[in-house]
């Protein structure tokens, strides 16, 4: 295993680019008192809003029904397993990265500005978490941490206060009135299945029993609130093109071959959408040194059958420029909302913040306190590729917010779900004896940090 020290200098010697967030809408009230003509001083008081109250959901389980029209083996596994990961800290690919301050104003009109990607994260027990994990009638095991053992819950009382300003403070039931009549569709991997689990948590407690249901039907996961007509979706769709990963329950394919000029039979289910989440990310990171992406033109059953093999980073470009195609034929602007989530870190190298790599992730119960902390291993430099390639659209019309979450999660090294969780697939007694080796430093627990991945979507589609 190359030395920490080694690891960084390559680490570092990676690109500077910027990622996008958004400016904030209306900020604090400043009231001032007029100076009396007689008295030399001006009085100026500035009052301070402060925090706003978060008002906790109060989460009550609930009956609910549940379809499956065609049901998924029982086990959801992770689709990502660090193979040789020492070998990649070696090569120093990784790309840190700020994004260029002329993509920080997204211009809402009041000529105030609030990056809300720069901030802290602050210790607040009185308004987190918006949910309870434990209540949650929708909530998936993988990431139901408390559930399966862990005590801590520290991890669930993290606030994310940008610089500044404030998150609007989430509302249910003004996200579903938002929704109403409408589709919201989630596409992407596991952690963004995450962050759709992370969603129906933070609104079905707002809805009466009954009146609500979550529907299996292949790669696609529907949760249907009946009296706003609304639906939330998820569908598995990992590397965004067709793909021999297709498959949600069986994919973890050594090989991963893409379809470049196939994307339509993913596209038709989203086509409708009012509004469209996607993440890819994590499944264009390398496993071991040597690993590629293997590419695939035309069709066997055409005859014109073409394979290359290429660097994973290029074939991210190949699906975004092929899904940026289809958007800019398909998509109704005047419709459909468009985001992509920003690069989703792991923290399986404990020495990035002065830990032992052995131990990876677990244990850990406090995030990182140092601003501007990127982990090694965080590719910040792919979602600058993205918005890059996205850019493409704007003459149309056709807007892609990308969601800036890369660097409020990299602070949370302790709000992963390491062992405390459903494991699909027997421990063998080399992994009874090294919790470590298992331990999942990828996904997130819940309630946790993709609550705050939510709350930046909520902002945009109800404040913006």
């Amino acid at each position: 295993m190359k030395s920490e020290a080694s690891h960084k200098q390559g680490a570092a010697a990676g690109t500077k680019v910027t990622v996008l967030q958004s400016p904030m809408g209306l900020r604090s009230i400043l009231s001032s008192l007029v100076a009396f003509f007689v008295v030399v001083s001006t009085v100026s008081l500035l009052v301070d809003r402060g925090q706003e109250g978060q008002v906790q959901l109060a989460v009550e389980q609930h009956q609910h029904q549940e379809v499956q029209l065609k049901k998924p083996a029982a086990a959801i596994v992770d689709e990502q397993k660090s193979v040789d990961q020492s070998s990649l800290r070696s090569q120093g690919q990784e790309a840190h990265a700020q994004w260029p301050s002329e993509l920080l104003d997204d211009g809402d009109g009041d000529g105030e500005e609030c990056n809300w990607s720069l901030g802290r994260w602050v210790y607040d027990d009185a308004s987190r978490p918006l949910y309870s994990g434990l209540k949650c009638s929708f909530i998936f095991d993988e990431v139901a941490c408390d559930k399966y053992g862990r005590n801590d819950t520290m991890y669930q009382h993290w606030r994310w206060q940008p610089h500044g300003c404030n998150l609007p403070r989430f509302n249910a039931t003004k996200l579903l009135e938002k929704l109403r009549n409408k589709r919201l569709v989630f596409v992407g991997d596991s952690v963004n299945r995450n962050q759709w689990v992370s969603m129906v948590c933070m609104v079905e407690a707002s809805i009466p029993d009954g009146r609500k249901m979550r529907v299996y039907n292949g790669s696609l996961i529907s949760f249907k609130a009946f009296e706003y007509n609304a639906t939330i979706d998820f569908y598995w769709s990992p590397l965004l093109l067709e793909s021999n990963s297709d498959n949600p329950i069986i994919h973890r394919v050594e090989y991963r071959i893409i379809r470049a000029d196939r994307i339509e039979k993913h596209a038709s289910i989203w086509r409708d959408a009012d509004v469209i989440v996607f993440n890819s990310y994590l499944w264009w990171r390398k496993q071991k040194a040597d690993m590629m992406m293997k590419v695939m033109y035309g069709s066997f059953e055409d005859g014109d059958a073409k394979l290359d093999e290429v660097e994973m980073v290029d074939g991210f470009e190949i699906a975004l420029k092929k899904l940026t195609e289809w958007l800019g034929t398909n998509i109704n602007k005047n419709k459909t909302r468009i985001f992509f989530a920003g690069s989703s870190p792991a923290h399986s190298w404990a020495s990035d913040w002065g830990g032992d790599d052995n131990k990876k992730c677990l244990n850990e119960t406090e995030p990182i306190q140092r601003e501007g902390y990127k982990g090694a291993t965080t590719d910040y430099s792919m979602m600058d590729k993205a918005k890059e390639i996205f850019g493409a659209l704007e003459p149309k019309g056709i807007h892609v917010q990308i969601l800036n979450i890369t660097q409020l999660s990299d602070y949370r090294k302790d709000a992963h779900p390491t062992i405390f969780r459903r494991q699909f697939v027997p421990l063998t007694k080399e992994q009874i004896a090294n919790p470590s080796g298992y331990a999942d430093c990828t996904h997130w627990c819940l309630p946790g940090v993709p609550d705050v991945w939510n709350e930046f979507l909520y902002a945009y589609l109800v404040h913006k």
